[in-house]
């Protein structure tokens, strides 16, 4: 069979995996290679060294530098794209005919390019942009950035209208595909799940210490979700809470600070992290963002016990079937109280293993993507 090449552009530098945004990207590589698929990979730079790793899985790696504040700023493009154009990178795509895969909206300046109006093109979404944007800008307590987020949300709505309609797209969830096909008015919309560092279930049986939330810690809205849950969920429970994640603020370290049966971990390595989860008898996970999905909570259905969210949290994910669902402290106050001695046991188990690994198999997922592709 003819060797199978493949443009991929990524947003930022792939490895190391330790955030939500690269996961995605470094497994499917990852798979793609093992697929049999000849890579050649493109990174946009801003803070992320170049990484010798990702040349065992692709042909070549190239990378780009991402023009930072006002250089990437254009009064008719998002910042997100602007700041990530380079003519190098298109002239090195112009080389050859082989497919390119545009990861994240970020990474599509070149579909401004009619050089490239024939070429095959697809573009992952990784969230709903403009919406989450939106959602954004709703979670942060800084105006500065709440001025930003809208901003960029109100030129990510026109420009993704703009060229949604000339692309295929590949979404992450139904519910991204469906807002996707009213906001953009698209038509050509798959759903490709996102690939996953964990393929089998390794949650423990039986009854953990503690509640957990852990996330990177710095993001607006997952500062807001914990400050949430310790003013109106963890104020009057004699449960313990522990919150983990990379670069807390001093806001949210003065919050914590304030309740007796609550404490931190700051900035766990990976090993660290997974022995946390595997320890917490309950994950509580609320969401105020409904786009994309939630990298946290698919490592806690991975590798930990029970998990409350919120419908924000799964929609159109399909993961409410293995979640506990509640809306508002209340609710979630009244799960906690039901699921806190109650042990996670084989049936459980179970129910994960047959929802889960159906849906999110690297290997199958990477022949959907093929599919789409040649």
């Amino acid at each position: 069979m003819e060797d199978r090449k493949l443009h991929i552009v990524c947003h930022d530098v792939p490895y190391p995996p330790d955030y939500g945004g690269v996961f995605d990207l470094y497994y499917k590589i990852m798979t793609l290679h093992e697929a049999g698929i000849k890579i050649r990979l493109h990174c946009f730079t801003s803070g992320r060294d170049e990484q010798p790793i990702l040349k065992s899985f692709c042909e070549q790696v190239f990378y780009y530098p991402r023009r930072i504040g006002h250089k990437g700023i254009s009064h008719q493009l998002p910042y997100i794209v602007c700041s990530r154009s380079s003519p190098e990178l298109l002239e090195r795509l112009l080389q050859d005919e082989y497919p390119i895969l545009l990861e994240g909206v970020h990474c599509s300046y070149l579909t401004q390019d009619d050089r490239f109006a024939k070429r095959k093109i697809l573009l992952r979404l990784h969230n709903v942009e403009s919406v989450y944007y939106r959602q954004l800008a709703n979670c942060s307590s800084s105006w500065f950035k709440k001025l930003y987020y809208l901003r960029e949300s109100a030129v990510l709505r026109r420009y993704e209208r703009r060229i949604a309609s000339s692309w295929p797209l590949l979404a992450v969830t139904q519910h991204d595909a469906d807002m996707a096909a009213v906001s953009y008015q698209s038509k050509n919309i798959t759903v490709i799940p996102v690939f996953l560092p964990f393929q089998h279930i390794e949650s423990p049986q039986g009854t953990g210490c503690y509640c957990l939330y852990h996330g990177n810690l710095s993001v607006d809205e997952n500062e807001k979700a914990v400050i949430w849950l310790l003013e109106n969920v963890f104020n009057d429970l004699s449960v313990p809470f522990l919150v983990a994640g990379k670069n807390p603020g001093p806001k949210l370290r003065r919050a914590i600070a304030r309740f007796k049966n609550c404490c931190m971990v700051s900035d766990p390595s990976d090993q660290e992290l997974k022995d946390i989860i595997s320890k917490a008898q309950l994950h509580v996970i609320p969401s105020f963002n409904c786009t994309g999905v939630k990298l946290k909570l698919l490592n806690a259905l991975f590798n930990g016990r029970h998990c409350v969210v919120n419908g924000m949290a799964v929609q159109g994910t399909g993961l409410g079937e293995v979640c506990h669902l509640a809306e508002g402290a209340k609710e979630f106050k009244l799960v906690i109280a039901n699921l806190y001695e109650r042990p996670f046991t084989f049936l459980d188990l179970q129910n994960r293993r047959e929802k889960l690994l159906n849906q999110y198999d690297n290997h199958r997922t990477a022949q959907r993507l093929i599919a789409q592709i040649w």
